[in-house]
């Protein structure tokens, strides 16, 4: 990928992952962070709020953008050590596998003391997975159909390893924190994982214009000599 198209790449992906956070944030964290300033008319502080929203969907948005490129290195280096990738997807499927137990029953059910915990948790279960699901049926239709297993394993395990440090946390009011920045972390990878084929492509075509300029320049100056 060229520089250039890097760039708006990753800019797309931290706009999204600010959007997403800011306008959910306003939702998912009312009570919290928005609605005292609200009432009380104090606008600048509730834009400060706001910011603040935005600010940590872009940080969100930077640790996604390296778990992709992460992933994609793993992803080459499970076909060499497994040799067949039918092989490395059986892997994937496993791991995907244990992902969600882990979730479940070291993730989910020690902080499950109420009925409404079980319920968001399980809410929240049902919305990774969906998505992911989505998401790797799409990616497989633009590809090819052996992308499936990897865009399924990207959205689900990579996804949960960078929602992974808020869900550690033990605090009063990180559930909201748990809901609100899955979001941001599954439109970013979202993005990234149907959006970069056609950044590649883009480069593919600079770097072909670029070459053919350079031909023609030498071409040129060839003829003034």
């Amino acid at each position: 990928m060229t520089i250039r198209n890097w760039f708006k790449f990753f800019l797309n992906a931290l706009l999204i992952g600010g959007l997403v956070t800011g306008v959910f944030g306003l939702f998912i964290r009312w009570d919290d962070a928005f609605s005292q300033y609200f009432e009380a008319g104090q606008w600048g502080e509730f834009l400060a709020a706001f910011a603040f929203m935005v600010v940590m969907g872009f940080t969100i948005s930077v640790i996604a953008q390296m778990g992709y490129f992460a992933y994609l290195t793993i992803h080459q280096m499970g076909v060499n050590i497994f040799r067949t990738l039918t092989l490395w997807n059986w892997v994937q499927l496993l791991i995907i596998a244990f992902v969600i137990f882990d979730l479940i029953m070291f993730r989910f059910r020690p902080n499950a003391e109420t009925t409404g915990q079980i319920w968001l948790y399980v809410i929240l279960l049902t919305v990774l997975i969906i998505t992911s699901v989505v998401v790797a049926i799409v990616k497989a239709n633009l590809t090819k159909k052996h992308a499936l297993i990897s865009a399924l394993f990207f959205m689900i395990v990579i996804s949960t390893l960078e929602w992974l440090p808020v869900l550690m946390v033990r605090a009063d009011n990180v559930d909201s924190w748990v809901t609100l920045l899955l979001f941001p972390i599954l439109a970013v990878n979202a993005y990234q994982l149907l959006a970069l084929p056609k950044y590649n492509a883009k480069s593919e075509v600079d770097r072909l214009k670029l070459e053919e300029r350079r031909k023609n320049r030498r071409e040129a100056a060839s003829a003034k000599n």
